[in-house]
């Protein structure tokens, strides 16, 4: 696990195998130091090696060069019999191919997501292109991941659609009954509604995102009655523009980013969700909160087909359009607004220990 959304979708798999009997062990690269950690105690992981590898300023060639060895020494030394990684980042590919260098079977979590442009998310969409063909499990979320990897070549045999491990994740974190909104986040006074904003993507660094938090500066300022609720990541290329455009505004907070159980808290008190993210296109449809999507393409068709998410890309034009139906029509957000599960019912991380554990230990 290298960066926060890897935790949060691999915890409930490291907990699945460790109850099936397997010994499955938690390698840490800290691709990302401060919000892996934070993610790290949230769901009680420890970590059986930490590579640490996080660098100021740090370039993706930088990292990928420090990475492959790295791992290759531990997964050498380990005698580990197989290695799994989540989703699209450049530890997930680094992990794959030194898996491959050393000889050891590779199990690809949340395989076959596709957006078509390589640029797009920029460098996912790549990692998980390079990732496929080193791994011997494809655990693919939907059909419509299956059908990505089949068209690549992949073998039908290696491919198993169990859900996305997102879903374990937030459907846990909702029944806790002690879940509740962080102290962070202010109250609402009668008549407002909350909005949660999230914003990191890297393809939309710049005059992309200058022109989105333009589009939401204008519509806090539309409708003073909107709280807007935004856990600014700490990237400077993110940090800066918001703290320029969306500072000041008596509706909006700017926060530290905030812990899963917090986030899932804020999403589910929410009226609207606007984001960039990946997980949360995912993740919000199931508790039944609408999404516009700030990106011209997406590797998660699935929620748009369901109704349940919208894109909306960076134009300010598109998200007026999409946004003011939501919040004045409120037969329109209704047929958003009802929970959906195109990515399965909870069970995913299950479904995983039960391959490996055939496949690996022979039970």
């Amino acid at each position: 696990m290298g960066t926060r959304p890897e935790v949060i979708k691999m915890a409930p798999v490291v907990k699945a195998l460790q109850s099936s009997g397997l010994d499955a062990r938690v390698l840490a690269t800290a691709q990302h130091r401060g919000m892996l950690d934070q993610m790290m105690e949230t769901f009680q992981l420890k970590t059986d090696w930490d590579l640490d590898a996080m660098r100021p300023g740090q370039t993706l060639p930088d990292l990928t060069g420090r990475l492959i060895p790295a791992l290759a020494d531990v997964f050498q030394s380990s005698g580990a019999q197989a290695v799994l990684a989540q989703g699209d980042t450049t530890t997930v590919f680094c992990a794959a191919l030194a898996a491959y260098f050393v000889g050891i079977p590779f199990g690809h979590v949340e395989a076959g997501l596709r957006s078509g442009d390589l640029l797009s998310p920029f460098p996912e969409e790549g990692m998980r292109r390079l990732t496929a063909p080193l791994a011997r499990w494809h655990f693919a979320p939907t059909e419509t991941s299956r059908t990505a990897l089949l068209r690549e070549g992949t073998a039908d045999s290696s491919i198993h659609v169990v859900g996305n491990t997102v879903i374990d994740a937030l459907l846990a974190t909702v029944a806790r009954p002690d879940l509740c909104l962080p102290p962070v986040v202010r109250s609402l006074k009668e008549g407002e509604r909350r909005v949660l904003v999230t914003l990191h993507r890297r393809e939309n660094f710049g005059e992309p995102l200058e022109r989105i938090l333009g589009s939401l500066r204008r519509f806090a300022q539309r409708h003073p009655e909107a709280s807007l609720v935004y856990p600014v990541h700490p990237n400077p290329n993110v940090l800066g523009p918001a703290q320029d455009l969306l500072g000041g505004l008596s509706n909006v907070q700017l926060i530290d980013p905030l812990d899963y159980p917090g986030l899932v808290a804020v999403m589910r008190e929410a009226y609207l969700v606007l984001t960039d993210s990946g997980g949360i296109q995912e993740e919000a449809p199931a508790i039944g909160r609408p999404v516009l999507v700030f990106r011209d393409v997406t590797e998660r068709p699935e929620a748009v087909e369901a109704g349940g998410v919208r894109l909306v890309g960076s134009d300010p034009d598109r998200f007026d359009q999409e946004v003011e139906a939501l919040w004045n029509d409120s037969k329109a957000y209704a047929d958003m607004a009802r929970p959906r599960f195109p990515y399965g019912d909870g069970s995913s991380a299950q479904r995983i220990a039960s391959i490996l554990k055939r496949d690996v230990a022979g039970g």
